[in-house]
């Protein structure tokens, strides 16, 4: 259980710095209707949209609600910031987090039997079977992960966050981010090793699995259906208490707290996270419910 809901944190809960796609055969929708709410006062306007980080390239996210929304918000706030054409900063984000001289060879925190399944997904990568030796067993996975995505053919460019990123560029609007690249690769720094050794055995299984996956949680949030995703991730995470507080609560906690701080500034934005973020009795919306403000759906 442990290993597909790590697979499906990188699509929906914005956990995906290091992989940049989802397998091209995933069946979707060609047409689809995320969720969109908005939260406001007097004088502002925060936009809410969750997100699919991974998408085929065939799915078409836009709608008029959701384009007036991005006409007339004058910034974009995703989860972190990631530079493709310029990745110093998330390569430094990576070299202080993950790696280690302090743990054994990577094969032996594996069992004997998913050893020749790694040795073939380390060959495959063209990296140095002595590189992964000083990686976390995280940082390895993640690696791995992105490699199994590209062999089923990604698309790469096409998830939400990016395709939003552009268009503010282009517009000259600023974007702004909720969490640092090292802010965001922590939380899996801090995942106990029994949790970093199930997402490698999760990056190095057959690419069916994942597919089938990323497919279901595309549909969901095609349809708007923030329950089926809520029902997901209630059952996946109701077996690793320590995994749900660090990967959801706290932060969904920090962006809440900080979605209400920026209420006290006047003017528009949006603010596009994981549509994880976005579903359930403690999601971001939830939290801003309880402390007294109305969210309102609009798409």
């Amino acid at each position: 259980m442990l290993k597909s809901l790590l697979r499906r944190l990188s699509a929906v809960l914005g956990l995906s710095l290091l992989i940049g796609g989802v397998p091209a055969q995933a069946k979707a929708p060609q047409v689809a209707h995320p969720a969109l709410w908005e939260v406001s006062d007097p004088d502002t306007t925060i936009y809410l949209f969750g997100t699919i980080h991974l998408l085929p390239d065939n799915v078409q996210w836009r709608t008029p609600k959701f384009d007036e929304a991005v006409a007339g918000s004058q910034q974009l706030v995703v989860e972190t910031i990631v530079d493709d054409k310029n990745p110093a900063k998330l390569m430094s984000a990576m070299a202080s987090l993950g790696f280690t001289n302090s743990l054994p060879p990577l094969a032996q925190r594996l069992p004997a039997a998913k050893r020749p399944a790694l040795a073939a997904a380390i060959k495959k990568s063209g990296f140095p079977p002595q590189a992964f030796d000083r990686m976390k067993t995280w940082a390895a996975a993640f690696i791995l992960l992105g490699d199994q995505f590209r062999d089923l053919g990604l698309k790469g460019g096409q998830g939400v966050e990016q395709v939003l990123r552009g268009e503010f560029t282009s517009a000259g609007k600023p974007i702004g981010e909720l969490e640092t690249n090292v802010e965001q690769l922590s939380f899996f720094d801090r995942l106990p090793e029994s949790a970093q050794v199930a997402l490698l055995e999760g990056a190095i299984e057959g690419g069916k699995t994942t597919s089938d996956e990323f497919s279901g949680m595309i549909r969901a949030w095609s349809r708007g259906d923030v329950q089926g995703i809520a029902r997901t991730f209630d059952h996946d995470l109701s077996d690793s208490p320590a995994l749900q507080q660090s990967l959801l609560h706290q932060r969904n906690a920090n962006w809440s707290k900080w979605i209400e701080q920026r209420l006290s500034q006047p003017g528009t934005i949006i603010v596009a996270v994981g549509a994880g973020h976005l579903a359930g009795k403690d999601s971001v919306l939830a939290m801003l419910k309880k402390d007294g403000y109305s969210v309102r759906r609009l798409q």
